[in-house]
């Protein structure tokens, strides 16, 4: 068997690397959920404060996967999208293979609900082919819940979430609410 130059050999063993992440039939493994840690999130809005469990994304890879291949979604529970830096206006979300449908709130840098919007499913072949939620100003996280959820819940913009650890103002001033 001839050598194979190096940049040939380099890239067969990324492939046989990624061969993992593929299932036999050359679809991407999604049905397997993801283990990421999970947090207790609080809504404070008119209704009082409401809480749920959310899994938390951090990573790209993690907020690049979010929710897809879920087939559902428990009653009170989310995904968190948690970032380093405030995010543009222009990063927004889509639900490519994602089979649910969502609501998603985008948060600022205190905690409070910029937006809400709903998401539906994505049906395309191509991420690239399905449409992308952005809210009208920058963010600092974003909760996908079941679609109708804040409604349901009477949550909406202006209304303040927390989450262990999240800095924001929302705590404080529901802390001094209820005191």
């Amino acid at each position: 068997m001839p050598e194979m130059p190096d940049p040939t050999r380099r890239r067969l063993l990324q492939a046989l690397l990624l061969l993992p992440t593929v299932s036999l039939w050359g679809a991407p493994a999604l049905a397997q959920e993801p283990r990421l840690p999970r947090v207790s999130v609080t809504l404070h809005g008119e209704a009082g404060p409401l809480r749920l469990r959310a899994e938390v994304a951090r990573s790209l890879a993690e907020r690049g996967r979010g929710l897809m291949g879920r087939e559902h979604l428990p009653p009170d529970a989310g995904m968190l999208f948690l970032y380093e830096r405030t995010q543009p206006s222009r990063n927004g979300f889509w639900m490519y293979r994602t089979r649910i449908p969502l609501d998603i709130a985008f948060i600022d840098e205190t905690g409070r609900i910029l937006e809400i919007h709903r998401m539906d499913p994505c049906t395309a072949d191509a991420a690239r082919d399905c449409p992308v939620t952005r809210p009208a100003t920058a963010y600092r996280a974003a909760l996908e819940v079941n679609a109708g959820y804040f409604e349901e819940k009477g949550v909406g913009p202006g209304d303040c979430v927390s989450w262990p650890g999240d800095g924001g103002e929302c705590r404080r001033a529901s802390m001094a609410a209820d005191g």
